[in-house]
């Protein structure tokens, strides 16, 4: 199989992580006998210092024109007091809304490995396999108006939620779609207590549940759900929430794995390709030090080894290839424990490398290839 991936390296260790998962992709290629090929665009601040745009015309067409695209992170300290429509995240924000990714799944998975680097009890996490799926292209994040204005003499903002029936359609249908292929229970996440735009969300839940009568849906308001991704978090199969909701309780499950450089994620159209990246973010303080974890980056790759091309052994072999390093006892600094083999981000990636090209599993895993 051949294909080409866009890939969007950002800023900070963005450029580090998504080197890494190059070579793992690479290694499977040379295992499997693929072909991937690769072509670079400019995103985030790395793209205003350089072009003037958080988001060149040039990404975006390179974008459209691939079969996957890989995003590292966006974003630092070192663009804060830029206007608004030239900050770093407004380009990932608008490559969303350009290739219509829709939703972003986001899967937080129990290694027994990582239980000491989890704040939670071991008794709390074992087994936790639990799927968010984040609306990503409606919400505050993209309505309008947005800005600072004056009211009464005083200065004042403003931000707009804003969402189209069809668009809480369509991802929460996705969500009964993946729960169905799973446990087949779905947990719809909002606060119809108090905003419309949750009420109607709450509404479309319904209405889809009817046209799946073997998946289960409960509703859950946010600040509960926040409560219960760390009290019992086993309790969630698939999770469907708007954006911001989303957001910030993905980055929350991060403590059930230990550390956010274990959370990959994949985002996804209708039509076109799909994007991968991890769920971190640039991490300025430690780019370039060559200690970023890039786990969730080779995470993601396994996520468009499957979703983007039908590769269901070559995912395994990736998905297979980090457990069998995390439990040899390779760690990155942010899910180091007294010891474990502390590795830098280069060590890792070879690591999982080696073990993809020469492992027993692997091999397993490859059947009717061996």
């Amino acid at each position: 199989m051949k294909k080409h991936i866009a890939v969007l390296p950002g800023d900070g260790i963005g450029k580090e992580v998504t080197r890494g998962a190059i070579e793992v992709l690479r290694a499977i290629g040379e295992r499997f006998g693929h072909h991937f090929s690769f072509s670079y665009g400019e995103i985030g601040g790395g793209a205003v210092d350089e072009l003037g745009t958080p988001l060149p015309d040039e990404t975006i067409e390179l974008c459209k024109n691939s079969d996957a695209v890989l995003l590292g992170a966006v974003g630092g300290p070192k663009w804060d007091r830029l206007p608004v429509h030239l900050r770093p995240e407004k380009g990932l924000l608008k490559i969303r809304k350009e290739l219509d990714l829709y939703a972003n799944l986001r899967p937080t998975n129990y290694y027994s490995s990582l239980a000491d680097a989890s704040p939670l009890k071991k008794e709390i996490i074992e087994e936790v396999d639990l799927l968010m799926v984040r609306e990503l292209t409606g919400g505050l994040y993209f309505g309008k108006p947005s800005e600072r204005v004056e009211r009464d003499g005083s200065d004042a903002v403003v931000d707009t939620l804003f969402y189209q029936k069809e668009e809480m359609v369509r991802v929460i249908k996705l969500a009964f779609e993946l729960a169905r292929n799973r446990s087949g229970k779905v947990t719809s996440v909002d606060k119809a207590n108090v905003l419309e735009s949750s009420r109607m969300w709450r509404e479309v839940a319904e209405e889809v549940a009817k046209e799946f009568p073997d998946v289960a849906l409960e509703h859950m308001l946010v600040d509960n759900a926040a409560m219960q991704m760390v009290r019992n978090p086993k309790q969630f199969d698939v999770v469907v929430t708007e954006n911001m909701f989303g957001d910030i309780l993905s980055d929350e499950a991060s403590v059930l794995t230990g550390s956010l450089g274990m959370l990959p994620s994949a985002s996804i159209s209708e039509k076109g390709p799909y994007l991968y990246e991890p769920i971190h973010g640039s991490a300025p303080d430690i780019a370039g030090q060559n200690i970023a974890n890039p786990l969730a980056t080779i995470l993601s790759v396994a996520m468009m080894l499957r979703l983007s091309f039908g590769l269901e052994k070559e995912a395994e072999a990736v998905e297979t290839a980090v457990n069998e390093v995390l439990n040899s006892g390779f760690r990155t600094r942010d899910i180091g424990s007294p010891g474990k083999k502390m590795v830098t981000t280069t060590e890792m990636v070879e690591e999982v490398k080696a073990t993809i090209l020469d492992n027993e599993t692997i091999n397993s895993i490859m059947g009717c290839y061996v």
